[in-house]
């Protein structure tokens, strides 16, 4: 399984494109808008994308949703954020998964209702949730800053030191790496 980050937009969003090599099958998460680089290395490894993930419903994480033009999921919480409505909603729990590409889908509202992590093997990606030494705003409008915490508390921080987090903007970090140095233990 390969994980191939490329930064997109003027909010330089982390988009991921999450493939198996041998498989020719993957996800492209938060496409915040089209990028040239992005749809050549799905045409030049023969990738068929099985979806876009969006983690939450800003458009800098969806604005390349309808160029791309893969089947769109999201947190139905989110809803409020579409011009229009994806392909599936997501709920707590959901599992997305193609062969040995598998994600659980974990709602960690504050950020905005419906954001959600990802969690795939000892990786999650946490959007606009966690960052590295920091959280997602909570100033914009449907935001809910105890609920932010909340989330990082009881969803996040429940997981290994070792666990790997991609973020949606910046460099990622480790569950531990944020639990000693950003004061979540």
């Amino acid at each position: 399984m390969e994980i191939k980050a490329f930064v997109v937009g003027a909010l330089q969003t982390n988009c991921y494109l999450v493939y198996n090599e041998d498989r020719k099958v993957g996800f492209l998460i938060d496409p915040g808008s089209f990028n040239r680089a992005i749809l050549d290395t799905i045409k030049k490894k023969g990738i068929r994308i099985k979806n876009i993930i969006n983690t939450h419903g800003h458009p800098d994480h969806t604005g390349g949703n309808n160029k791309f033009g893969y089947p769109v999921l999201i947190h139905e919480a989110d809803k409020i954020f579409l011009s229009r409505l994806p392909d599936r909603f997501l709920k707590d729990g959901d599992i997305i998964e193609d062969g040995d590409i598998k994600f659980e889908v974990i709602h960690t509202p504050g950020h905005t209702p419906g954001s959600i992590s990802l969690k795939m093997g000892n990786r999650i990606f946490t959007g606009d949730t966690l960052f590295r030494e920091g959280v997602g705003r909570t100033d914009f409008p449907y935001s809910d800053e105890a609920s932010l915490i909340r989330s990082i508390r009881d969803r996040l921080m429940v997981f290994g030191d070792n666990v790997e987090i991609l973020t949606g903007h910046g460099p990622g970090s480790t569950i531990g790496y944020e639990r000693k140095n950003f004061g979540w233990g």
